[in-house]
C-alpha cells in the first residue's frame, strides 16, 4: 500500500496503543476506518463524474462532426457531384 509491511504496523499498533490506550483504541481505529470508507466513496464518485464529463464531451464532438459533415460544409455536395466538365461530356456522350 504505501510500501509498509507487517513489522512496520505491529511497531504503529503498539506506539498507538501506549499513547492512546486500550479503552480509546477501538473507537478511534472505528472512525478511522469510517473516514477512509467516506474518502474512498468520495473518490469513486470524483472519478465517476469525471468520466461522465468526458464521455459527454466525445458525444458533443462527435455530433458536432457528423453534422458537419452532413450539412455538406466538407466533401462534394450532390450538386456538385452531377456536373461535368466539358472534357467529360465529350467521352461520355451519353450525359
Amino acid at each position: 500500500m504505501f510500501g509498509i509491511g507487517m513489522p512496520e504496523l505491529i511497531i504503529i499498533f503498539i506506539i498507538a496503543l501506549i499513547v492512546i490506550g486500550p479503552q480509546k483504541l477501538p473507537e478511534l481505529a472505528k472512525s478511522l476506518g469510517k473516514g477512509l470508507a467516506e474518502f474512498k466513496r468520495a473518490s469513486e464518485d470524483f472519478q465517476r463524474s469525471v468520466q461522465e464529463e468526458s464521455l459527454r464531451e466525445e458525444a458533443k464532438n462527435t455530433t458536432a462532426n457528423h453534422v458537419q459533415t452532413t450539412d455538406g460544409s466538407q466533401g462534394e455536395t450532390p450538386a456538385e457531384s452531377r456536373h461535368e466538365s466539358p472534357d467529360e461530356k465529350k467521352e461520355n456522350p451519353k450525359a
